[in-house]
């Protein structure tokens, strides 16, 4: 591809190297997790199919964000790195809609198993809201991509850090529940929620709201509904400008690695239920 050729030159062939060795090592982890634990078992029939939905939804979040990783585009800008219909902003947001509610599932499940196992009721009921507040934020997201109006960007992600305060929330209700291993896993997944919370309300968000700003300034037009439709069907400029990717390269390059090992990582705590009873206090 002609991006590789550049490589030397355009730092950005680099960032898109990374975000594609990172995701097949992704891609590889996955298919050890279903070659591992998706063992079904004579007369054990429901824990077999609820770790098949576990391991399903897993995979829709890494090979989604694999797929947006090999053809990354930026929706609202419409730009993308290589020119084919895979890298329209309709094809990538829904791969994206689908993998974000996956991911939003996962968390679901394993607040709710771990829950259930320490009778820890805030976190059970935490886990019941998660899915719904997310396909609302991909309501938004859409919204956003749809008019070009980044203001919906940045609600769609305030909403994201209600959810992941609400988890970090729930995992500190379990953590008298358990001790040893599990309550360190728990104490990883709160400074990870710390960090991405951090990330979201002094850069993430900021940076759509001050995107808004000035092109509500600027006085753009902002596209109709219907008419956005087709715009991000059959609209995508490919540019290898690093300058028109430098607002995106950051949290890309966080969300196609780290948020798809905590993917990974909930598959695999899910599979050992069994062990983390004998860490509940």
């Amino acid at each position: 591809m002609r991006l590789m050729l550049q490589a030397r030159s355009n730092p950005l062939a680099w960032w898109w190297g990374s975000l594609t060795l990172i995701s097949n090592v992704n891609i590889l982890v996955w298919f050890m997790l279903y070659r591992e634990f998706y063992q079904p078992v004579t007369g054990s029939l429901g824990g077999s199919s609820g770790m098949g939905v576990m391991l399903l939804l897993c995979a829709g979040y890494v090979f989604g964000c694999a797929f947006r990783s090999f053809l990354p585009r930026a929706d609202v800008q419409r730009i993308c790195l290589f020119d084919t219909w895979l890298s329209s902003v309709f094809v990538g947001r829904s791969v994206a809609t689908v993998a974000e509610v996956c991911f939003a599932a996962q968390w679901a499940i394993i607040l709710h198993q771990l829950g259930s196992m320490a009778g820890a009721e805030t976190t059970v009921n935490i886990a019941l809201v998660i899915v719904p507040v997310i396909i609302i934020a991909e309501c938004f997201s859409w919204y956003a991509v749809l008019t070009t109006n980044y203001l919906y960007n940045a609600i769609e992600n305030s909403l994201w850090a209600v959810t992941f305060f609400l988890v970090g929330i729930a995992l500190c209700r379990l953590m008298p529940e358990f001790q040893g291993a599990v309550r360190w896993a728990l104490v990883a997944g709160i400074v990870g929620i710390a960090c991405f919370l951090a990330f979201l309300v002094t850069v993430d968000v900021p940076m759509y709201l001050s995107r808004w700003r000035a092109g509500h300034a600027e006085g753009d037009r902002l596209l109709g509904f219907l008419e956005g439709l087709h715009d991000v069907s059959t609209r995508w400029v490919v540019t290898h400008d690093v300058a028109h990717w430098k607002g995106e390269l950051t949290w890309m390059a966080l969300y196609f690695s780290a948020a798809v090992w905590s993917s990974l990582a909930l598959c695999a705590l899910y599979a050992m239920d069994g062990y983390v009873t004998r860490y509940l206090t």
